[in-house]
């Protein structure tokens, strides 16, 4: 059906506005779709065919009764780490093989409200610990550009899902880089919120302090939608804050020629980088240029320490919010003769190689002894490092950099070196570190292969990048 092909957000409510298209067919094509292309693509890990039909049902009602939403009758995918009442959540791992949610993430709730449609989970690495997707324990998610390559990770199963248009658009995570960084593989566009913007109640704990949930789709304008929508304080999340609208005037008042783009030296001059990434990237800086940007080279200082910092804290998180998984109050049980063989057992049978790699750095880190050598000490340049951005945003309005120092890399390319893996975060953990808000988009491809633009805002600037970004997709 050509109607659907490529189709947007944006232009599926204006089908479903105007009765071209019910909710029950867009969602019929979509299952179809998912059917015919997800055993090779291998990232739905389930599919809510029956519970999708019956809420596009009642969004048809809705929409009938001129009740619809931006979101009403929109088909969309939710990474298996965010809890969707009654069904599996599986978080990537076999730990988790036969949990069911016993009620819904905060975001599910208020995407419920508008009647959204939920298709199904996706996939996901281990505990969202990884780049590429490839650390999950249901198998390897394939780059829709390109099936030999990897998606990007965590969120690469939402990413692809969203690329091989076997929906409208998704939820991901991203504790450092995890939506980004997939959307800039995959070609399509991610958000990490700011720290505090999206409630992460109902989304299964990796590292507290960084992890966010953010949207992921094909247009700026339809993940600006789906944040609308998520966006919030919950009284469940006490790191939640009410909608922040002190930008909301600049925003408004902003146009392209007024914009201060912020060009950091340490992310264009990391060693890593592709060139024709680089160049790539700073063809898009060149165009914001030419339509009257002011572009200034700033410092990040401490950038060359935070994936150092960011592989401590991160670990550490991880090796306290993954102790619940023992065997006795979580998730699967060995069979084993006493408590400590329980433990040992259950977590060395169910628990992949990257995700028990992290949680005994993580233990490590913390122990007596160690732990004022090394977390401690990550958490204080985790502070210069937010020093650093603070100190920027005083004089750019936004941060362009690469999304990623590369663009998607071969399944099996880089497993055998976990620390080559972790450099695929380089230009990412910064604004999980510091809580800022970023995006990313497509700003061409490489050899066929998609290229990310990131747009780092300061803290609740997301209506900022989304403005900046629609001036890139709509008059580039």
């Amino acid at each position: 059906m050509s109607q659907f092909t490529n189709l947007t957000i944006t232009k599926a409510r204006e089908l479903l506005d105007d009765g071209e298209v019910s909710a029950v067919e867009l969602t019929s094509h979509y299952l179809k779709e998912i059917d015919s292309k997800n055993k090779e693509l291998n990232a739905f890990l389930s599919v809510h065919a029956e519970k999708a039909l019956a809420s596009a049902k009642g969004a048809d009602i809705k929409i009938k009764n001129d009740q619809a939403s931006y979101l009403t009758g929109i088909p969309l995918a939710i990474k298996d780490n965010i809890l969707v009442k009654d069904e599996l959540c599986t978080a990537g791992s076999k730990i988790l093989e036969n949990y069911k949610a016993s009620y819904n993430a905060t975001v599910i709730e208020r995407l419920n409200r508008e009647s959204a449609v939920i298709l199904g989970k996706t996939n996901l690495d281990e505990f969202a610990m990884g780049s590429s997707t490839e650390n999950s324990a249901y198998g390897v998610t394939k780059n829709p550009n390109d099936i030999s390559r990897v998606p990007g990770g965590s969120s690469g199963g939402s990413a692809a899902v969203v690329a091989a248009d076997l929906c409208l658009g998704a939820l991901g995570t991203d504790t450092g880089g995890s939506i980004r960084q997939p959307a800039s593989f995959c070609g399509i566009v991610g958000l990490k919120p700011t720290y505090g913007a999206v409630s992460r109640f109902g989304a299964v704990a990796l590292g507290s302090s960084l992890d966010q949930i953010g949207p992921m789709a094909k247009t700026v304008k339809d993940v600006a939608i789906i944040y609308e929508t998520i966006s919030g304080h919950d009284p469940l999340d006490s790191t939640t804050v009410p909608n922040n609208s002190k930008l909301l005037d600049r925003v408004e008042e902003i146009n392209i020629a007024d914009l201060r783009i912020g060009i950091p030296k340490e992310y264009f001059e990391a060693k890593g980088l592709n060139s024709e990434v680089k160049e790539m990237v700073m063809k898009a800086v060149s165009w914001f240029e030419s339509q009257g940007a002011t572009i200034k080279e700033i410092s990040l200082p401490h950038t060359e320490y935070a994936l150092a910092a960011y592989y401590i804290i991160q670990p550490a998180e991880c090796s306290a919010n993954l102790a619940r998984y023992d065997g006795i109050r979580y998730g699967r049980r060995a069979d084993a003769k006493d408590l400590l063989d329980t433990y040992l057992k259950s977590k060395g049978q169910f628990l992949g190689a990257e995700t028990q790699r992290r949680i005994m750095i993580g233990t490590y880190a913390l122990s007596s002894g160690y732990y004022d050598a090394y977390y401690s000490q990550a958490q204080k340049v985790r502070t210069l490092v937010k020093k650093d951005f603070m100190e920027a945003f005083e004089d750019v309005d936004v941060i362009f950099t690469p999304t990623s120092p590369s663009t998607a890399f071969k399944i099996g390319e880089k497993t055998a070196d976990p620390l080559e893996m972790y450099a695929a975060d380089i230009f990412t953990v910064t604004a999980n570190l510091a809580g800022v808000c970023g995006l990313s988009l497509n700003c061409g491809k490489i050899n066929g292969l998609p290229v990310g633009l990131q747009i780092l805002g300061p803290w609740f600037g997301e209506n900022l990048l989304f403005k900046v970004g629609e001036f890139y997709e709509q008059l580039r």
